[in-house]
């Protein structure tokens, strides 16, 4: 009788088990399931905001407008390749400007303090590009508040420079700046350790003496940059210049007194230029810049990858 009871037992607790089991695996089965839907939907997500951004980059910048207009690029801020003044942005909006049929001239209304000399040289160089293919289209600079260093290498390409009478322009130069900290970490009693293969990889250190032949060497790159700047300056303004070599001094100027070295054509708005100059008041801006879609499109790419690296880790 014992061992009936045995079997019962033993049967109940394997009937007990395979129940327990066939639970896990159906609760298994939907969860995998949910995820298979959710993955899914943030999948459709993810691929309607790449169709709208799709949508909204090829209807933006003046895409719009069928009237005769005054094409408007702005360049704001610090030229460098991750600011709104990159030479992917520009040059992006500066091909639509002119390939627009509708595009009588193309203003450059520049307020900028400088930035990287690779920026602005592809900048300038796709200006002096577009002008050369589309040559009834002109092209004019406008200086609001400052136009300095690579802002000016830009405007350099412009047929005409305007500028306001208190605008701050120049700074035609090149500039390398760090500190040394030599005496210090001697005072401290810090030991410098550097380890390097080629003989020169650790030049410049502000933590070792500067020696002579990189300070040599450094001077020397700076001036080819410079060279490489003032020659830009004079192939676009030509005999408008002054003969004057303070201009490549890295001095700045007024706009009032820009035109008297030559820096500037005349005193006038980019609303002045459009109207009088071009002949087209109607303005369009075709400023290429980085929108809540283009930043959305990056979050949501983010989370994807991390719901989907998170769901790798659980399973």
């Amino acid at each position: 009788m014992s061992d009936i009871n045995e079997n019962i037992e033993s049967t109940k607790f394997e009937q007990s088990l395979i129940n327990g089991l066939a639970k896990e695996v159906l609760t298994e089965q939907r969860r995998n399931r949910r995820w298979g839907i959710f993955f899914k939907i943030l999948l459709v997500l993810y691929l309607s905001t790449f169709l709208i951004i799709y949508v909204v980059k090829n209807t933006e910048m003046g895409s719009f407008s069928s009237d005769k207009h005054t094409a408007l690029i702005e360049i704001n801020g610090v030229i460098a390749p991750n600011s709104e003044a990159r030479a992917d942005y520009i040059v992006t909006g500066l091909r639509k400007a002119f390939k627009d049929e509708n595009t009588q001239g193309v203003i450059l209304r520049i307020n900028s303090p400088g930035g990287s000399p690779v920026q602005a040289g592809y900048i300038n160089d796709e200006i002096i590009r577009l002008k050369e293919k589309y040559p009834e289209i002109p092209v004019y600079a406008v200086i609001s508040d400052m136009c300095a260093s690579g802002g000016y290498y830009i405007a350099a390409a412009a047929d005409k420079i305007y500028a306001n009478k208190a605008s701050i322009v120049g700074s035609i130069g090149v500039i390398m700046a760090g500190f040394g900290f030599v005496d210090t970490i001697d005072k401290l009693g810090i030991e410098r350790r550097l380890l390097h293969a080629g003989d020169s990889k650790g030049f410049m250190d502000p933590f070792q003496p500067l020696k002579p032949e990189e300070s040599t060497h450094v001077q020397g790159l700076l001036n080819e940059i410079h060279q490489q700047f003032i020659d830009v300056v004079k192939n676009g303004r030509g005999d408008r210049l002054i003969d004057d070599e303070k201009l490549f001094s890295g001095l700045i100027w007024s706009g009032q007194e820009s035109i008297k070295l030559g820096l500037v054509d005349e005193l006038a708005s980019a609303s002045q230029v459009a109207r009088d100059v071009i002949g087209a008041e109607d303005i369009v801006d075709f400023t290429k810049r980085e929108n809540f879609l283009d930043e959305f499109a990056k979050q949501m790419g983010s989370a994807m990858l991390q719901s989907i690296t998170d769901s790798i880790r659980l399973q």
